[in-house]
C-alpha cells in the first residue's frame, strides 16, 4: 500500500527572495518547479502545507533585539506576503511560525494554522506518513523542518530542485543536506517523482 503523502512548502515569502530584507540568491528561481509539485499534489487531492515566517515587530530573532537576522517577514506587511508567482491552491493549509518573540522557530513543526493547530497534529489528522519538502532556506527552515519530521517518524523526501540556501558559510546548504540524508531522508527531483 502506498504511503499517504503531503507536500510541505517552506517560507516562499518576498523577504526571502531577491530584493527582500533577507533575499536568498536566486530564491525566486525555484518557484516554477514548486508550482509543478503543487499541481501534481493538488491533482491527487493530497494535502499541501505552506509555512510562513510571521514575526512580531519586536522579537529576539532580529539583530536589533539581540538575534542574528535583519528585520524580516513582519506580520501583515508586503514583505511577509508569499511571492506573487507562487500558485497557492485554495485548499492549501497556511501555517505561521516565529510569532513567539522569545523563539527563532525555524521548523515547520513550530508552526500552526489559523485555528492554532500545529503541523504535527494536522499531519496525524490527514494520516500523512511521508512528507515532500521544498522552499527556503535549505540551511535553516528546510533543514530544521526535515530533521523534526524525521524525529517524529515521518519519511522525508527533500525536493533538491525546489530549495535554495542562505549560505552564511559557503557549505552550509551542502552540510544541511548531508545531515538530513544521514538521518534517513531521501533526495528527489521532479523528473524522478514517483507516481503520486
Amino acid at each position: 500500500m502506498m504511503l499517504k503523502r503531503a507536500l510541505l512548502i517552506v517560507d516562499m515569502q518576498n523577504d526571502f527572495c531577491p530584493k527582500g530584507a533577507l533575499g536568498i540568491k536566486e530564491g525566486d528561481k525555484i518557484i516554477p518547479v514548486i508550482n509543478k509539485y503543487i499541481k501534481i499534489f493538488s491533482k491527487a487531492s493530497l494535502p499541501i502545507f505552506i509555512t510562513r515566517d510571521w514575526h512580531p515587530k519586536v522579537t529576539k530573532h532580529f539583530k536589533q533585539f539581540g538575534g542574528v537576522w535583519p528585520k524580516h517577514c513582519v506580520q501583515n506587511t508586503k514583505s511577509a506576503a508569499f511571492h506573487p508567482d507562487l500558485n497557492i491552491p485554495k485548499n492549501a493549509i497556511i501555517l505561521s511560525k516565529g510569532m513567539d518573540p522569545e523563539k527563532d522557530s525555524y521548523s515547520a513543526f513550530q508552526a500552526s494554522d489559523s485555528n492554532g493547530t500545529e503541523l504535527f497534529n494536522l499531519l496525524k489528522i490527514f494520516g500523512v506518513e511521508e512528507i515532500y519538502i521544498g522552499g527556503l532556506a535549505t540551511d535553516y527552515c528546510v533543514r530544521w523542518s526535515s530533521l523534526d519530521a524525521l524525529k517524529h517518524g515521518f519519511k522525508v523526501k527533500v525536493l533538491m530542485d525546489a530549495i535554495k540556501g542562505v549560505n552564511l558559510k559557503p557549505r552550509d546548504s551542502d552540510e544541511a543536506i548531508e545531515e538530513i540524508v544521514s538521518r534517513g531522508a531521501k533526495k528527489i527531483t521532479f523528473d524522478k517523482l514517483p507516481k503520486i
